[in-house]
């Protein structure tokens, strides 16, 4: 649908021409009408979806047409999570609003000067766009009125109460008429956001766009699997291997925010972090240098990247998984925009990680391959490539007389065109491999002790008191792990406790997958063995004794059936 089929005022319909508005997007064209007739409406909607024309465009539209009177007060009010999204709602409206004088849009929000946002206010503004906290601090000072509010719009509802803004919003809206159009958008719809809608919301109409796993089928999909510790090393290698001219890597935590910005910068790359804990004029300037090409890489939080709009992100890299399954598309969405394509990476440690990938897969039911990290040698052999192609182009180009010049003359001092050209390469090849590490990622060990890999000692804290047995101990690791019977290493059961041997790589996986888990009726708690262990009281029988023969017998025969599938339901499953 064209935006030409709405019957919108003359001002508006020129300014939407101007910004090269023609079709609408699904959210646009299912919510725009409803919001025109005045209807309370919940839109289901991602990120980079449209859904600021969708909900600005029905307000310009409804103000336009209200009495000169009315239009002196406030008449919308828009609440956003953050300070960055705030801004960008409010220059996008201005945008829509450059020919209706009558509306005077203002942004407010935290980090931001009070005086100047209470002298917009005071002077004319009739549409503001702001954050919940700092709405809340003007209503307190009687600086910003809501007595003629005729809509207000909650964007990104699920992010403002992920962020504990539920109060701040039940207090704005416990002060606004009750007569008026509530919009709520959210990307996800969880029981709390359910609960505003019913108490806030008027016979809202529910508009939901398309499966969000479609909107990341131009966007290529990858993994790596590392072990503990080595991610930094392993994002170095793909950041070197892939040369992303722009990319975006995401953290779950502000420190590791910083961590990753200093261990980047300190290996040589223009990389730049954002997070809720910079102040406003840093993360200006970071975005700023980011947008401009100063920075090819910015390291973020979902919260502070939330609502950013970035054109061109080559590729997403996914140094922690995201807790939530929304928050991958959201984070992947920011590449393969308008047409182009893009990719992800996943940098995973651990078989829990591998596993919650998998579960990514399948919620967005999109293939994600596993590939392995480059190695330095591999990266060697492709700057030793792209030099040799380099200097093949240049030499087929024509040269000038003063190259050629100064050619013959150090032909002529050196005697030898070899040992000039090989210089010349060497020089090239320093420069392509400066920053290619002395080191490479070893592969994750997957299998236990059979394999070779090392293994560590767990604590079980249930034993022959208890009326334990390896059969019983293996399946219950099995089905709590998903992991083959031979992964695990010896099993040897005390009167009042049991010791297993598990791959090092896999022990924190077991101790989470073991918690809340039963073993013969007994809940039970596992952690790592060490060695006061061995000084339970009436224990006397050890290690490597009669019984502990039996039990590495039974064990074994017990691993049979976890290797023919017998025990591995979850990995069947999976």
């Amino acid at each position: 649908m064209r935006f030409e089929e709405l019957n919108l005022s003359t001002p508006l319909l020129e300014a939407v021409a101007q910004l090269d508005f023609t079709e609408m997007t699904e959210i646009q064209e299912k919510a725009i009408p409803l919001l025109l007739e005045g209807r309370d409406v919940i839109g289901k909607s991602n990120t980079g979806t449209g859904k600021t024309a969708a909900f600005s465009i029905p307000i310009l539209e409804q103000m336009g047409q209200l009495p000169q009177e009315e239009r002196r007060s406030v008449c919308a009010l828009i609440l956003c999570p953050t300070r960055e999204l705030a801004m960008q709602a409010c220059d996008e409206i201005r945008k829509f609003a450059r020919f209706q004088k009558q509306v005077k849009p203002v942004a407010v929000y935290g980090g931001a000067s009070m005086e100047r946002q209470i002298y917009q206010l005071k002077n004319g503004a009739n549409l503001v766009v702001g954050t919940p906290g700092r709405v809340l601090d003007h209503l307190r000072r009687r600086t910003l009125k809501l007595d003629n509010l005729k809509t207000i719009v909650l964007d990104e509802a699920d992010e403002m109460l992920n962020m504990g803004f539920r109060e701040d919003i039940e207090s704005v809206l416990a002060q606004i008429p009750e007569e008026r159009q509530t919009v709520l958008f959210s990307a996800t719809m969880p029981p709390a956001i359910l609960a505003i809608t019913k108490q806030y919301q008027k016979e809202p109409v529910l508009v939901q766009i398309q499966s969000a796993h479609r909107t990341v089928d131009a966007i290529a999909q990858f993994s790596v699997s590392v072990p503990m510790g080595r991610k930094t090393d392993a994002l170095q290698l793909l950041l070197l291997s892939k040369q992303p001219k722009s990319a975006m890597i995401f953290c779950n935590t502000k420190k590791m925010v910083d961590e990753l910005t200093e261990a980047l910068c300190l290996r040589g790359f223009s990389a730049a972090g954002l997070h809720g804990d910079m102040k406003q004029l840093q993360r200006t300037q970071v975005m700023n240098g980011f947008k401009s090409g100063r920075s090819t890489i910015l390291i973020a939080t979902d919260v502070a990247a939330r609502g950013i709009d970035v054109k061109g992100v080559d590729a997403v890299f996914n140094y922690d998984l995201p807790q939530d399954h929304e928050y991958y598309i959201h984070r992947i969405g920011r590449t393969g925009r308008a047409g182009k394509t893009g990719a992800a990476y996943n940098i995973l440690s651990g078989r829990k990680q591998e596993m919650e990938m998998r579960e990514i897969s399948r919620y967005t039911k999109a293939d994600i391959t596993e590939i392995p990290v480059p190695t330095s040698k591999e990266l060697r052999s492709a700057a030793v490539a792209e030099t040799r192609a380099k200097l093949l182009e240049l030499a087929a180009a024509p040269a000038s007389e003063e190259a050629l010049t100064v050619a013959q003359e150090l032909l002529a001092q050196t005697g030898s065109p070899e040992q000039l050209l090989a210089a010349l390469i060497q020089q090239q090849l320093d420069d392509a491999t400066k920053n290619l590490p002395a080191f490479d990622v070893p592969k994750p060990i997957r299998k236990g002790k059979r394999a070779g890999a090392k293994t560590v000692r767990v604590h079980i804290n249930a034993g022959r008191k208890d009326r334990m047995a390896p059969n019983f101990i293996l399946g219950a690791l099995v089905e709590a792990t998903g992991m083959a019977g031979n992964e695990f290493g010896k099993i040897d059961i005390h009167d009042q406790y049991t010791t297993v041997e598990v791959p090092e790589t896999e022990t924190d996986f077991v101790i989470d997958s073991m918690q809340n888990e039963k073993i013969n009726g007994k809940s039970v708690a596992v952690r790592r063995y060490e060695e006061r262990d061995n000084d339970y009281r009436g224990d006397s029988r050890g290690r490597g004794g009669r019984n502990g023969g039996q039990h590495r017998q039974s064990r074994h025969g017990y691993n049979q059936r976890a290797r023919s599938g017998g025990y591995n339901r979850k990995r069947r499953k999976g």
